[in-house]
């Protein structure tokens, strides 16, 4: 089975690495400057097996669909379609027990469960960084959700705190710690040890969920 492989040279990579995206199983190569082609070549060739294992070992794509259960901040919730007209609608999408509820054409429902999602993000997101930022005496200009693969947030200079969207489908505990990471970065711009004093002091316990974003992060980015 032959594998396309996406060649990236990064001006700041020491070495080379392959890596398999979780979102859609592509593969990249990331080469330094002055790596010879036909070196990167045979050192993708080398991990032939490694790539085969590592897209085997993937999880399985959940759709935004009717039938589907995606987690919103740690609690399963199943796509239920209710078609064009639903007397008890309050809105396109809304919320029951257990249950994500969405009005519409077929075609459109992936889209307004992804829209509800992250606009669901962001003001949970901001909501916790406002509180938390107010803690430590600092002030959140705005805050923003991306669809970011390399991130799962960020702190600009000037207060604007950015987060993946694709949080919303992880644990609360998880997503309080990297609102407290990012708000963190307000007072401190580094990850130092007056960074992590602060972060100590917003969350309770950082280990946790650094633990379940290394083990578990990639399938994230599995839902829609």
């Amino acid at each position: 089975m032959e594998l396309p492989i996406r060649l990236k040279v990064h001006p700041r990579a020491c070495r080379i690495v392959l890596r398999v995206d979780p979102q859609d199983a592509s593969i990249d190569l990331v080469v330094p400057r002055g790596v010879r082609m036909s070196e990167a070549v045979e050192f993708a060739r080398s991990k032939g097996d490694w790539i085969r294992r590592r897209i085997a070992a993937l999880p399985p794509r959940v759709p935004f669909a009717d039938g589907s259960t995606i987690p919103v901040l740690g609690q399963d919730r199943v796509i239920r379609h209710r078609g064009l007209r639903c007397a008890a609608a309050a809105g396109v999408v809304w919320t029951e027990p257990g249950e994500l509820h969405v009005v519409g054409e077929d075609a459109h429902v992936a889209r307004r469960i992804a829209d509800w999602l992250k606009l669901h993000a962001r003001e949970d997101f901001a909501r916790r960084a406002r509180l938390l930022a107010g803690e430590t005496g600092r002030v959140v200009r705005r805050v923003v959700v991306r669809d970011t693969k390399s991130r799962w947030g960020s702190c600009a200079a000037d207060g604007t705190l950015s987060f993946s969207w694709r949080l919303i489908h992880a644990p609360r505990f998880v997503t309080d710690y990297v609102v407290a990471h990012e708000v963190a970065h307000l007072t401190e711009m580094n990850h130092g040890r007056r960074f992590w004093a602060v972060v100590d002091r917003l969350v309770a316990d950082s280990d946790r969920p650094r633990a379940w974003l290394r083990d578990h992060g990639g399938g994230l980015l599995r839902y829609g």
